[in-house]
């Protein structure tokens, strides 16, 4: 093949243009992928590139997208959505910020620190989901974006996973065709010295330099929420076996209800005002209380609720009666009492809400003042929020209702705790199968992604809802990018360039210059694709120059790591996008110093460290 074919010169256009577009986010990335992978396919038909001693055909082009690699991150992001949605990690989340509740510093740096010491003995994927909730849960605790955090914790696990044989797929796959090759026998240590070396520069920077330059960035529905601080009147109906049966106060505060403002405890005909002294809830009482949605939420979806996802609404006689619980998921939305509705000047009982919806009022928000009554003896004023639970059919129904204002954004599901353990035993399983090599991590985590749907901790449509399309057309582009890039002869190009500047190079200034080039294709390619491709070309270079084979073959998983400026670079990256709501850009933008950071560290110590 010629050294510049037109073929070649094509594919290189289209992976310049594609990366271009990915950058600028004129076009969303979904299109961007999808105009790629066309122009490829194009590419392919009329020029006759050939690959495995046939026509690189479309067919070929789009198995990236049943790629184990694009299996494994789906399937990872819908287990985690499994723990997710039961609220499985709240109690390692709790821990953390109980340890961290006076210095905010130990929330996050020793916790990236430990979760980068574990990826040099474990697969970082795992570690990553593993670690991903409990970083979101910590940083809303303290009122900090995620989007500062989870970047980063993908970029300490790449670099925690360069120090060990096993910390990834990419150093055993290269360690295992070195070691066949009789030139090298590299052992589970052999590059971890020069490898803490070599990341120790860019650890520092990942802590404190690189969440200052990732810019925040939520979806209209979390701005709303994250700027609502405004309290709803809700009542807790103490029964018998209630959570709250039994209850002392103490200092005229409950201690149950820390996080709720007790404003009346409705005793028979008999109103007990704050301050509550030796006051003891009994069954028959009713709490009147003032609270955040956030902590009605946590109420409603406790083991043990101590708020109920029904209603009770006084019948006008003075007697409670009992409303069922919507069917299926709950989920809770806001609304706005219209101007002009029925419901003005009627309590919730007289309006007969839950008879005309299927919903429930759960809590009442009055911007003017804030009654001290119970909930079901206020009559409802134009501009009133109710806090309404039901499920997702009923809540999409409000949106005909002339009554009611939904408020669309704030529709979201309560976690299901009493599922809480069936999700921690199923993320055990997946990650132990894994870590032991019982089986391929594409198999675990596709058991893990069947067990959460089959076990009830997520159905089919939330499962659905949490594939990312970003995600699905990132990877599958990326594979038929290195297959064309390799059938056109481009990759074997860049390679024998490599080894023709040997000629006359010192040792130290080639392997400074294929660890560059190597961090650069890292990043548009498959990682494993370029490690493999570059393994005879790194020791042919060794041999070229009188050198050592064993630092090249180091620089060579060093610089295949450095997959930090792309999202398609790893599937960490891409596992973390999504919850970060990350662009192109931000990987553009914090990802590449640190991949230069990598690349002189190592250009500056391995000289000395192998006396090249």
């Amino acid at each position: 093949m010629d050294a510049f074919s037109l073929p070649m010169i094509l594919v290189f256009a289209t992976i310049g243009i594609t990366i271009l577009l990915y950058a600028t986010e004129r076009y969303s990335i979904e299109i961007t992928a999808l105009g790629s992978l066309v122009a490829l396919m194009l590419i392919a038909q009329v020029s006759g590139l050939e690959w495995q001693g046939s026509q690189l055909s479309p067919a070929d082009l789009l198995t990236g997208f049943a790629n184990p690699a694009l299996i494994t991150v789906i399937a990872l992001l819908i287990v985690g959505q499994g723990l997710f949605h039961t609220d499985a990690l709240e109690k390692p989340a709790q821990f953390v910020l109980k340890v961290s509740r006076r210095r905010k510093w130990l929330a996050f740096t020793p916790l990236l620190l430990i979760v980068g010491a574990l990826s040099a003995f474990l697969n970082n994927t795992p570690v990553v989901v593993m670690a991903l909730p409990i970083i979101t849960a910590v940083a809303a605790a303290h009122a900090r974006s995620p989007a500062r955090m989870l970047m980063p914790l993908s970029f300490i696990t790449i670099l925690g996973g360069m120090t060990t044989m096993i910390g990834s797929s990419t150093n055993l796959l290269v360690a295992s065709i070195a070691n066949a090759s009789g030139e090298v026998d590299f052992g589970f240590f052999s590059f971890f010295e020069i490898g803490l070396l070599t990341i120790s520069v860019g650890v520092l920077y990942v802590l404190f330099v690189m969440p200052r330059l990732l810019t925040p960035r939520k979806t209209m529905a979390e701005e709303f929420r994250g700027t609502s601080g405004k309290q709803f009147i809700a009542q807790i109906p103490i029964t018998y076996g209630h959570p709250l049966a039994g209850s002392k106060a103490v200092a005229g505060l409950f201690p149950s209800l820390k996080d709720m403002t007790v404003r009346l405890i409705q005793r028979g005909e008999r109103p007990l005002l704050p301050p509550f002294e030796n006051v003891v809830l009994s069954p028959g009482d009713t709490v009147i209380v003032a609270a955040t949605r956030d902590t009605l939420t946590k109420a409603m979806s406790r083991r043990n609720p101590l708020l109920p996802a029904d209603s009770n609404e006084s019948n006008g006689n003075g007697d409670t009666e009992t409303t069922t619980t919507p069917s299926g998921a709950l989920v809770l939305a806001e609304a706005v009492v219209a101007p002009g509705s029925r419901l003005i000047g009627r309590t919730i009982a007289q309006a007969g809400f839950h008879a005309d919806t299927a919903c429930v009022v759960t809590g009442l928000q009055r911007r003017s003042r804030m009654p001290r009554m119970a909930m079901t003896d206020i009559r409802m004023e134009a501009g009133d929020v109710l806090l309404i639970g039901g499920n997702e059919e009923d809540i999409g129904r409000l949106r005909g209702n002339r009554d009611v204002l939904l408020l669309d954004w704030s529709a979201t599901e309560l976690p299901q705790r009493q599922y809480a353990r069936r999700a921690l035993f199923v993320f055990a399983a997946m990650i132990t199968a894994a870590i032991s090599g019982l089986v391929p991590i594409v198999v675990a985590s596709a058991a893990g992604c069947f067990a959460m749907i089959a076990c009830g901790c997520l159905n089919i449509r939330q499962a659905l809802r949490t594939v990312d399309s970003r995600i699905f057309m990132l990877i599958g582009t990326s594979i038929a990018s290195s297959l064309a890039l390799q059938a056109s002869g481009g990759a074997s190009l860049i390679a024998s360039t490599l080894v023709s500047i040997a000629e006359g190079s010192s040792p130290a200034m080639l392997l400074s210059l294929m660890f560059a080039v190597v961090a650069i294709l890292t990043n548009l390619l498959s990682n494993n694709a370029t490690a493999v491709i570059f393994t005879p070309i790194a020791i042919d270079m060794a041999h070229r120059v009188g050198a050592p084979v064993e630092p090249f073959i180091v620089a060579l998983i060093f610089a295949a790591n450095c997959s930090f400026a792309t999202p398609i670079g790893y599937q960490t990256n891409l596992i973390v996008m999504g919850p970060g709501h990350y662009r192109f850009s931000d990987f553009l933008m914090a990802g590449t110093p640190l991949a230069l950071i990598v690349w002189l560290t190592f250009s500056l110590v391995a000289p000395f460290y192998y006396g090249l």
